[in-house]
């Protein structure tokens, strides 16, 4: 039987790289004559002669005809990116002075929750801004009166959002008829054809035109505090999803490269978070462009050599950082990588070097070669490695996009610069939802840990929902303390009860599995809804709705859509999503704010207690 491993021509299967550089391995280093490697790596110290001889055994006197590199020059060629798509919305060119991050992550501000705006500290703030920029022209009392907040009214259950927290409670009555809501009048005047002046009373039509000049100047404002969507196909979130879908493409319609991000939880945005995917023409304009080739850039610079923290010295006798020990590392037998690293930091560490290459943001680089020159003179032209054809296996490249789809691994893959900064603050938390599996009740619960107030401060949902329930309570006690015949009447002679289901806090969100329409066994998570159990309650129950944005797909429109979740998005483990400002400083120096959403692993499974047909004690009933 003929061995496959054996290579009758050694130099043809190198040139033609034939075979894989390693295809059967024992051991990386010698075999030492006992099991101890204590005293051989100790390098004890004997005489003159012995330190000479243990010299020339690790090869510090022996000289090698190999030259170290002085300078490089680089050939590269940049494609820029040039279009973008958020989501499934359209294509819309690539703004160079929008921070990547900040076009892909913001989120509308949440303004409507069944009919109450949110976010009083933004609406001030835009609504003192708006009346500063007309202080010289007046109708400030004007505006405040068309563009009021109103008194909330504690005896209206639709205002519980206001009243159910004191604070809030009092911030609203505190600027009812007092101050202007600057985001409702920002929202009108994003309608197209709609004017400032629009049901505002006594202004002089002498004063329009300023009145419009500096509504253009309040909407500029705007933009540059805090980015937000244009309109839902503006938006990169996916809520099925929970996540983030982009595209972007580099060069033209000739030669496009397309890189695609499905599944973006958010957080630092960067290059492993695309893939590069055969171009369709998803991305290209109505009108393509004219073909437009790469820019090839060529820089020189001086090599430097490659370092990290730990790397051993490269002569025997120089003292080391003793924090790493290579010695003490002791891998099992099977455990190629770990000697493999091994193997690197003791033996080639000092075989690699840095040559500095500085290439604009937003682009999509390809490596063509680099000319070497050594101390020898010789001038060596160094093509990238992943460039070789044939089997995937010969193709090598790190940093580099992964390929997806037909033909993937057939093309040179580039090195992708996203226009992105490597610092972004994030501010408090305002939203954080748990969707965790309940395997008891078979469902998943969406928990509201954090919510935001009315007036834009977080507060806990379970305290939320305490109070909420509360006040909802009060107002029924009190409509029933003046009507007495309305209360539903409970007996209470009976030894047991029957309950038909237990309830749950009202920050427990249910989410039941559905079948997906057309399909007998894929199955998504609908969202669903608790009744509100109020004591003594003549009217059937409330059904209790998800208090943070996060939840509420499809609620605030009209009329209101299901919201489904994948299953494979909540896994045993779960999932958190949390929603917070975030700030960064874009390279002309300007200061970018948005709203964003970020997914991260959750906490592993809960249960709610949730039970149906019980039987219970009569003090155990509510």
């Amino acid at each position: 039987m003929a061995d496959r491993f054996a290579i009758p021509d050694m130099r043809v299967a190198l040139a033609t790289r034939a075979f894989p550089t390693m295809v059967l391995w024992n051991r990386l280093e010698g075999r030492p004559r006992t099991h101890d490697f204590d005293r051989a790596l100790a390098a004890e110290v004997r005489d003159a002669l012995w330190m000479l001889t243990r010299q020339w055994q690790v090869g510090e006197l022996r000289g090698d005809d190999a030259g170290s590199p002085v300078t490089v020059q680089a050939q590269v060629d940049r494609q820029p990116l040039t279009r973008l798509q958020l989501g499934r919305g359209p294509v819309a060119p690539v703004d160079p002075s929008v921070l990547l991050e900040a076009a892909v992550e913001r989120r509308p501000l949440p303004m409507t929750r069944e009919g109450v705006t949110i976010s009083l500290d933004l609406r001030l703030m835009l609504g003192r801004q708006w009346l500063q920029l007309t202080s010289d022209i007046g109708y400030g009392d004007a505006f405040i009166a068309a563009y009021g907040f109103e008194m909330p009214d504690p005896a209206r259950p639709e205002d519980a959002a206001l009243c159910a927290n004191l604070e809030t409670w009092q911030a609203f009555t505190a600027v009812a008829g007092r101050r202007m809501d600057g985001w409702r009048f920002f929202e009108h005047l994003r309608v197209a054809g709609s004017q400032p002046y629009d049901g505002v009373a006594a202004v002089d039509p002498g004063d329009h035109t300023t009145l419009e000049e500096r509504a253009t100047e309040f909407k500029a404002w705007v933009a540059a505090l805090i980015h937000v969507p244009v309109d839902d196909t503006d938006d990169a979130w996916t809520p099925d999803r929970l996540e983030y879908r982009f595209e972007c493409a580099a060069g033209d319609d000739v030669g496009e490269q397309v890189f695609t991000a499905e599944e973006y939880y958010g957080g630092s945005l960067d290059w492993y978070h695309v893939d590069s995917v055969p171009s369709q023409g998803s991305l290209t304009p109505d009108v393509p462009p004219a073909p437009r080739a790469p820019d090839v850039i060529r820089q020189a610079t001086l090599p430097v050599q490659a370092t990290f923290a730990g790397m051993p010295s490269t002569r025997w006798w120089e003292m080391e950082d003793g924090r790493t020990n290579f010695g003490n590392v002791r891998p099992d037998t099977t455990d190629l990588a770990k000697l493999m690293l091994i193997e690197f930091g003791l033996v080639y560490a000092n075989d690699w070097f840095v040559a500095p290459c500085t290439l604009p943001a937003g682009s999509a680089a390809s490596v063509r070669g680099l000319v070497v020159t050594n101390t020898f003179g010789e001038r060596l032209w160094i093509e990238p490695v992943n460039r070789a054809t044939g089997e995937p296996w010969r193709r090598f490249a790190l940093f580099a996009v992964t390929q997806e789809g037909p033909g993937a691994g057939a093309q040179e893959s580039p090195l992708l610069l996203l226009p992105t900064v490597p610092l972004i603050q994030d501010g408090g938390v305002l939203e954080d939802v748990v969707m965790v599996r309940d395997e008891t009740a078979n469902m998943v619960w969406g928990i509201e840990h954090t919510v935001s107030l009315p007036s834009g401060d977080p507060v806990s949902g379970p305290t939320l929902g305490r109070a909420t329930r509360a006040w909802h309570q009060h107002l029924l006690d009190a409509r029933l303390a003046l009507n007495p015949a309305d209360r539903r009447i409970v007996p209470s002679s009976a030894p047991v009860r029957y309950r038909v289901a237990t309830s749950v806090p009202e920050e427990w969100i249910p989410f039941l599995p559905v079948h997906v329409p057309g399909d007998t066994r894929e199955t998504q998570l609908q969202r669903g809804a608790m009744p509100r159990i109020l004591d003594g309650d003549p009217d059937p129950p409330a059904k209790v709705r998800p208090e943070t944005t996060i939840l509420r797909p499809g609620l605030d429109q009209v009329p209101r859509l299901p919201y489904f979740v994948h299953e494979e998005e909540v896994p045993r483990a779960g999932a958190e999503v949390t929603a917070r400002f975030r700030r960064a400083r874009w390279r002309n120096g300007v200061v970018v704010v948005w709203r964003a959403t970020e997914k991260s692993t959750g906490r592993g499974e809960s249960s709610s207690g949730l039970a149906f047909d019980v039987l219970v004690q009569p003090q155990e009933t509510r």
